[in-house]
């Protein structure tokens, strides 16, 4: 080979880049038939933001309403199997694009910035235009990394702007290089070449790009722009008998499709979708769910803490922080963009196609001249390669999960035996340690021994050896110091695989899938699922298609669905209507009413108690003064007639007077008192025809229900005499849920809704009183317990779908029944 010239490896060391001996060698010459047409970019394999321009082979990206921080991607139409081929790629220029405004909300959160970002490489024709981030693309970045399956690896440095990138693709299953991928910059190698994952191995390969806020320059060929170190034929030139090359559509060729599928909502819609796009990637799906995740593969993340409850499949939470994608600009940029491209859609709005009045909106979006408007309606019961797809899609999921908690636990074993492990050797080595000291502790009373019998023998003039003492023989050597130190072993269990899992009789049962989120919020359903239909041809489209079933099943299908949805769905925009506003201000008044009679009621009743009682207070200090009286008499008159015995006996005579006599000149002394037991006897009279005309007497044993006035059901006393606090708010209960019931009817204005759902009671409580149904101020814990407590007035219907009934009917002239009706309910 020859030498790399002198300028030419200055060039390279100055650059920084790989310096080595080229591996690459020229390219012999070909006689095989080269690819006819011309190797370029068709709208159907990129993006919706990537604009190519009429001239120069140049790209650019829409920049506007949130789109800066989208990126583009764009594959070539020709793939080769075979052979080696290159391709280059210039940034022209970084559009400097405006940082979008944040979202309202978004508070202090740190917002991503739209910077300028590029990939090149090669992909498989059904990859991800996203290249880099799936099995089935390859690619390089600016920054000289190697991007595979969403993994970079660092190759070498910054690409730079103006900068010629080179990708060769090496297919030759002869050389040396074979199956690999290379990148230079301006004809200068940047690194070695990088093999092909074997996902790539044996497929057709296009060119391919990604980018963000740049301008690209595109050659194909047959000319380079930066010529490289060997001969390397440019993509243009592909062996035909080796490549696929895809013609633009040609003049007078069929019109693109515009699809809208037709299904109902969390049965299957987009189970069906992925499906479709899966087998059908000519088509561009058009929804909220592609712009979510279309941002989340250019990078944006999701601000944490703004998770919203009305998520839905239709509309998925777009909270990254960025105003024209949260607030529905981008969509409407993209939505007003698609028309002028000719490519295959899907529009993808299960609300929207299923609503009259959307599809028209929709359909109008789509002239008729350029795209066949299509209706694919998927309903009643999916064939047989759908529930395929559905419990392959179960499967995976629970082989998923099976395979975390497989994980979790040998994780924790393994951690559990390292434990162990370690706890065994901070045993052994602890006991090497205590004999170490054991030892030592003995070797140094052994020479304190020593010392001394030394220094006994020094002064007895003797000589002492201590080998000789029995007493102190050296220690025997511990076997222990030979064996080596306990080490800690890596862990040599086998690895094992997850075991397979497979789905059970109840999951094989399913037919839908169950999401996390639904298709529809409940706001949405419930104030559109009334007007859903299926589509006809008299709207305007080309074709209805039934996928599932024939128009008559699916209509029936619907019909149903609907009817069962009207009896367990809310319906959320309902309003009260002026029967149940005049119903309720007469109720008010006549309760206003009815509180005022009991408050005048208990008055009286409490001034006629208090007369009574001082009555009967001055009865008593009468009776206790004409007692004192009598007494005193009867004292007196003992006391004269002992006086007058004592005289009688002293004149030696024996009284004489009768007791009539004796009666006679009492009365004579106090002829008041017979009068005074005469008007007390008269008094007595009329207190006991006062008891007797009492409105208590009689009331415990009144027929509620025969009462003609709730007012006065005898002495001025009201029905409601006796109630309680408790009682006034059963009452009110009663005829609020009554009045409720009877206004729903009236206001939702749909003979089909067989009245309010048990479950939906709190809903239409809280829409037509404006205040909550406290279940705690009536003891309660759920609506069945509380309309357990008025089952005199209130039921659930046996049939039509737990919706709750009134056994007062709503044309009653009086509202005395639910005062009769709480009273019968008191006692």
């Amino acid at each position: 080979a020859m030498a790399e010239p002198a300028a030419k490896k200055a060039k390279t060391e100055e650059a920084g880049e790989v310096a080595a001996e080229e591996p690459e060698e020229d390219a012999p010459d070909d006689t095989a038939p080269k690819i006819k047409g011309e190797v370029g970019f068709l709208v159907e394999d990129t993006t919706m933001n990537a604009m190519r321009a009429t001239q120069g082979n140049i790209f650019m990206p829409l920049t506007d309403a949130g789109l800066q921080y989208f990126l583009a991607g764009a594959r070539a139409s020709c793939g080769v199997k075979a052979g080696r081929y290159a391709f280059e790629v210039r940034t022209l220029e970084i559009v400097n694009s405006v940082d979008a405004p944040p979202a309202k909300d978004a508070g202090k959160a740190k917002l991503p910035q739209p910077r300028s970002y590029m990939r090149v490489g090669v992909s498989t024709a059904n990859s991800s235009l996203f290249i880099g981030d799936d099995e089935e693309s390859i690619a390089f970045d600016t920054s000289g990394g190697l991007c595979y399956n969403g993994t970079r690896t660092a190759c070498g440095k910054m690409l730079g702007l103006q900068a010629v990138v080179t990708i060769v693709l090496n297919l030759d299953a002869l050389s040396p290089n074979a199956y690999t991928i290379s990148l230079f910059r301006d004809g200068v190698r940047v690194c070695e070449p990088k093999k092909l994952p074997e996902s790539l191995i044996g497929k057709m390969l296009y060119p391919a790009l990604t980018f963000r806020n740049l301008t690209v320059h595109y050659n194909f060929g047959p000319t380079p722009l930066a010529p490289l170190p060997f001969k390397c034929r440019m993509w243009q030139e592909a062996n035909a008998n080796f490549a696929e090359l895809k013609s633009p559509p040609a003049k007078g060729a069929k019109q693109p499709e515009v699809l809208f599928p037709v299904c109902v909502p969390d049965e299957g819609t987009y189970d069906w979708l992925d499906g479709f796009l899966k087998e059908n990637p000519q088509y561009t799906e058009l929804s909220d769910r592609a712009i979510v995740h279309w941002a989340e593969r250019s990078g944006l993340e999701r601000l944490k803490g703004r998770e919203s409850k009305g998520a839905s499949n239709d509309k998925p939470e777009a909270h990254f922080g960025v105003a024209p994608i949260e607030d529905g600009s981008i969509r409407k940029v993209l939505m007003s963009l698609a028309p002028f491209q000719r490519r295959n859609y899907v529009v993808m709005s299960v609300r929207d196609n299923l609503v009259p009045e959307a599809r028209a909106a929709e359909l109008a979006r789509w002239p008729a001249k350029r795209f066949k408007r299509v209706a694919a309606v998927m309903m009643c019961d999916p064939p047989p390669e759908f529930r395929r797809m559905v419990h392959s899609s179960l499967l995976h999921e629970k082989q998923v999960k099976s395979d975390q908690a497989f994980r979790v636990q040998k994780a924790a074993e393994k951690k559990q035996r390292e434990i162990e492990k370690r706890l065994k050797k901070a045993e052994s080595d602890k006991r090497r340690v205590l004999k170490k000291q054991k030892r030592a502790a003995e070797e140094a009373r052994r020479k304190i021994a020593i010392d001394k019998k030394r220094h006994e023998a020094e002064a007895r003039g003797e000589e002492y050896d201590p080998d000789k003492d029995e007493e102190l023989k050296p220690l025997e050597p511990d076997k222990d110091d030979d064996e080596p130190m306990l080490e800690l072993e890596d862990d040599d269990a086998p690895e094992e695989d997850p075991p397979p899992v497979t789905l059970d009789d109840e999951e094989k049962k399913v037919i839908f899938r169950k999401f996390p989120t639904p298709d529809l919020s409940s706001y949405a359903l419930a104030t559109s699922f009334t007007k859903f239909s299926i589509p006809t041809a008299a709207e305007g489209f080309a074709h209805v298609r039934f996928d599932w079933a024939d128009q008559d099943k699916c209509k029936g299908y619907l019909t149903a669905w609907v009817q069962e949805k009207k009896n367990t769905t809310r319906v959320e925009d309902l309003q009260p209507g002026e029967w149940f506003t005049n119903r309720w201000k007469e109720w008010q008044k006549t309760l206003t009413a009815w509180h005022k009679k009991q408050v005048q009621f208990k008055a009286a009743m409490a001034a006629r108690d208090a007369l009574r009682a001082k009555k009967a207070a001055a009865a008593k200090a009468k009776a206790a003064k004409a007692k004192v009286e009598a007494e005193r008499r009867a004292a007196a008159k003992a006391a004269e007639e002992e006086r007058r015995a004592r005289e009688a006996e002293a004149r030696g005579e024996v009284p004489e007077a009768a007791e009539g006599e004796a009666a006679e000149e009492d009365a004579k002394a106090d002829p008041g008192t017979n009068g005074d037991a005469a008007q007390e006897g008269k008094e007595a009279d009329e207190e006991a025809e006062e008891e007797e005309a009492s409105p208590d007497d009689g009331f415990d044993k009144l027929d509620v229900y025969g009462a003609s006035d709730v007012l006065d059901v005898g002495g001025g006393m009201p029905l409601f005499a006796r109630f309680a606090f408790e009682d006034w708010t059963l009452l009110s209960l009663r005829f609020e849920l009554t009045l409720l019931a009877h206004a729903f009817g009236r206001d939702v204005g749909d003979p089909d809704r067989s009245g309010v759902h048990i479950d939906h009671l709190p809903f239409y409580y809280q829409k037509y009183y404006k205040k909550a149904l406290n279940l705690k101020l009536f003891g309660v814990e759920s609506v069945l317990e509380l309309l357990a407590l008025i089952r005199d007035t209130m039921v659930i219907a046996k049939r039509g779908g737990r919706v709750i009934r009134p056994l007062v009917p709503d044309d009653i002239e009086s509202f005395g029944i639910f005062a009769m009706l709480t009273e019968d309910a008191r006692r």
